[in-house]
């Protein structure tokens, strides 16, 4: 039993145990992640589907679009697709409930064949491998996500597939993100590369970073450090799972945090892949998940609801 006031660091799960089709092993790892989720809201899992050589393009890819001239980069930033995709620049985003933007700037990439009236992705002409890495990772990540909200369905005492039809063409995101050097004489007071914040979607996966700083926020009130192995991704609860489930699966504030002084050079780099469902998802917390000891604690809405909500809060879309 994880005891979600001591613990120091995030649990690991390896997926393979759910693709196994062996019933036992299969079975305990529902058990686990639930338990995590429901305790923690974090979790490492190890078969996720990335291999070294991706992810070392990806980061790369990254690196060099984000080294360009900002002539370059802004070329591909449209104000219009409330930062849903392409390139959002330095300042553009603040947490909820903060009035200092985040120190950082990012790319983001969605469903590669877009449907109805969700917009296309915006690619950098100048950069074709950024654009295929990110693509492979987005579909490596999505079918690794798929795996995890049906582990989730079995824990909650769903149809497995409960989610398959929910996130098929849905509004999921990559992002790449850069954490610019600091410079500690002039960077305005309270501002930090990512302030304590709870992810918006059903599940987040974000594989290890180029540095150290993601910070969980404990039951206790203290901040953990989370750093993921070469082979793991860290897998969190977003918000809407929170609602879904009326609390029952947590998610948990995390931030990232300035580097110490002597390190403030150096950039930092992290691409996490926010898991969202289409935006006719119905939010409404399951009623296996209320009780008189867990009352209902959330205003029915949907998914696209939810989202343009705090899209405004962060300052991506216009009221």
């Amino acid at each position: 039993m994880i005891n979600e006031e001591l613990y120091n660091e995030i649990p690991s799960l390896d997926l393979a145990d759910f693709t196994s089709g062996d019933p036992e092993r299969k079975a305990r790892f529902v058990q686990d992640l639930g338990r995590a989720f429901n305790q923690i809201g974090f979790v490492a899992i190890r078969n996720h589907g990335l291999n070294d050589e991706l992810t070392r393009k990806l980061y790369d890819s990254a690196k060099q679009f984000f080294s360009s001239p900002d002539s370059i980069k802004q070329k591909y930033e449209h104000p219009e697709l409330n930062g849903q995709r392409g390139y959002i620049g330095k300042g553009k985003e603040t947490a909820k409930g903060f009035k200092v933007a985040d120190l950082k700037e990012f790319y983001h990439i969605g469903q590669p064949e877009p449907e109805g009236d969700m917009p296309g992705n915006v690619y950098p002409e100048e950069f074709p491998e950024f654009s295929e890495s990110t693509l492979e990772a987005y579909r490596t990540l999505e079918n690794a996500g798929k795996q995890l909200l049906r582990a989730i369905a079995i824990y909650l005492n769903l149809p497995e597939n409960y989610f398959d039809d929910k996130v098929r063409n849905g509004d999921s995101i990559l992002r790449a993100l850069h954490y610019f050097p600091l410079d500690p004489d002039t960077t305005p007071d309270g501002a930090v590369r990512a302030a304590a914040h709870g992810d918006i979607n059903l599940i987040t996966l974000l594989m290890g970073a180029s540095a150290d700083g993601l910070e969980v926020l404990r039951r206790d009130g203290k901040w953990i450090g989370i750093t993921a192995l070469p082979d793991q991704v860290v897998v969190n609860v977003g918000d809407m799972l929170d609602r879904l489930t009326n609390h029952k699966l947590k998610s948990t504030i995390h931030q990232v945090v300035n580097p110490p002084r002597e390190k403030m050079n150096q950039s930092r780099y992290s691409i996490p892949f926010f898991m969202h469902p289409r935006g006719d998802m119905d939010l409404t917390s399951l009623e296996s998940c209320i009780d008189t000891e867990h009352p209902k604690l959330y205003v029915d809405m949907t998914a696209g609801e939810f989202l343009d909500e705090r899209l405004m809060e962060l300052g991506l879309k216009k009221k």
